[in-house]
């Protein structure tokens, strides 16, 4: 289950918290940890935020929901940084990056959508001088927040089919058929725009 962009209801303190001070406190955390460059740090703030999620009335399930589709690239950055540079200097990248990206899921576990885009688009109006219009940045965030379940979706479809083939050791088959079911999902969302008027 891919819970990037999923709200998950709840009614805890951190459900209440306005949007804009959780993504003031995530972006001065981060900024913090990464700042301080020290791994002790940065591993007792990715503690911290994973014990964060059953403190917010998330299950714990959800921190390994949150951190295993990044959890190869960890992998891959660790090892890098240990051969390039020294392992503990890996630990603490490692350790970095976890913290930014559990604080980033409880933000969005715990904000509804519309209230994220609400956010951005009023943040977006000093912009209006400058001809961008704010109402168009808060679609493209919908737009993009949209994506992230389609390609889940896509990549689940082209899984199952290529398992009911009885097809193994050729996974780039299914890559033809997740781009032709994005672009399907692309021109479906293009018509429905274009019904309503939106250019």
């Amino acid at each position: 289950m891919n819970i990037i962009g999923l709200y998950v209801p709840g009614d805890s303190v951190l459900y209440r918290a306005p949007s804009g001070a959780k993504l003031l406190v995530l972006l001065v955390v981060v900024t913090t940890v990464i700042a301080l460059g020290n791994l002790w740090v940065a591993l007792g703030a990715a503690c911290t935020a994973a014990l964060a999620y059953p403190l917010g009335g998330l299950p714990p399930r959800y921190v390994w929901r949150v951190v295993r589709p990044v959890l190869p690239f960890l992998v891959l950055i660790a090892v890098f940084q240990g051969f390039a540079a020294d392992w503990p200097t890996a630990a603490r990248v490692c350790a970095q990056l976890t913290t930014a990206v559990l604080l980033a899921g409880l933000v969005t576990l715990t904000t509804r959508v519309s209230e994220m885009l609400a956010l951005f688009e009023r943040l977006a109006r000093p912009l209006r001088f400058a001809g961008v219009r704010p109402d168009r940045v808060a679609l493209v965030l919908a737009l993009t927040i949209r994506s992230i379940p389609m390609v889940d979706a896509a990549l689940r479809a082209s899984r199952e089919a290529y398992a009911a083939r009885g097809l193994r050791g050729r996974p780039h088959l299914m890559v033809v058929p997740v781009i032709v079911g994005l672009i399907r999902s692309a021109e479906a969302t293009g018509e429905a725009m274009a019904a309503r008027g939106i250019d």
